[in-house]
């Protein structure tokens, strides 16, 4: 049976005393019974203290990003040994914003899961269409050519270690709405890529998120559908009590 997941990408946002509140409170409210397993994704500068503060608890720590290289004359970077040495054994990579602002491609996300895996680190991968792709009908090629172009290359013993995230860019911060049906359509379609190049096991084994706006209001009905299996949260992350009632609608 696939692992249930909701992860909460903090970006940028919380302080060191603000992300001690964040992670109290998340504590304090998280459902006792809820099945899914619960990840958080703090700042780089919050991470040490996250694991720390977290460690007698069920809910995991992720990073934001790494750099591809193991170490190096890379200013600002995060290698993944720096990572693993304050307890983070989890990295999401390939985010919409990363790939938009930061011009990440898919072959360089390819180096970044080569390196995450090599390191044993547990890797969130990100992707998704923008609204020219959806508008275009091109959203299904752009995605097969995403997965194809980072994942495919794995063996099928590697993909133990890697979580989907699909974020339909074109639905968040857009106006535009996503549908539950959309949803499943969407991740329906990426089981079977999958399926296609590493077996059924691979495909029906894999934890597929939804990244599009997820919402207490919306939750259980996009996580009903048969081939979405969680959420990776953005801004309602950064609410204990938001978070936590979607955490509740797995």
């Amino acid at each position: 049976m696939r692992t249930k997941i909701v992860a909460g990408n903090w970006k940028m946002h919380k302080n060191a005393e603000e992300t001690e509140d964040l992670l109290n409170d998340l504590i304090d409210k998280l459902p006792n019974d809820v099945e899914a397993r619960v990840i958080v994704a703090p700042t780089f500068v919050n991470l040490s203290s996250a694991v720390e503060h977290l460690q007698f608890t069920n809910i995991g720590v992720a990073a934001q990003n790494m750099h591809q290289s193991e170490a190096g004359a890379f200013t600002g970077e995060i290698s993944a040994d720096m990572l693993k040495s304050i307890g983070v054994n989890i990295v999401i990579l390939g985010h919409s914003e990363r790939r938009a602002y930061f011009h990440e491609t898919d072959a360089l996300l390819a180096e970044k899961v080569n390196t995450a895996l090599k390191h044993e680190l547990e890797v969130i991968f990100c992707f998704g269409e923008e609204l020219k792709d959806r508008q275009s009908e091109q959203h299904f090629n752009l995605v097969e050519n995403q997965l194809k172009d980072a994942l495919f290359h794995l063996e099928a013993k590697d993909w133990k270690n890697i979580i989907l995230a699909y974020e339909p860019v074109w639905a968040i911060g857009t106006g535009e709405t996503a549908s539950p049906e959309q949803a499943q359509e969407m991740h329906k379609f990426i089981r079977e890529t999958i399926a296609s190049k590493f077996g059924a096991d691979v495909a029906d084994n894999v934890s597929i998120l939804y990244g599009g706006s997820v919402k207490p209001e919306n939750a259980k009905e996009i996580f009903s559908k048969p081939d979405v299996d969680g959420g990776l949260i953005g801004g309602a992350a950064l609410k204990a009590v938001d978070f936590s009632a979607i955490v509740a609608g797995v």
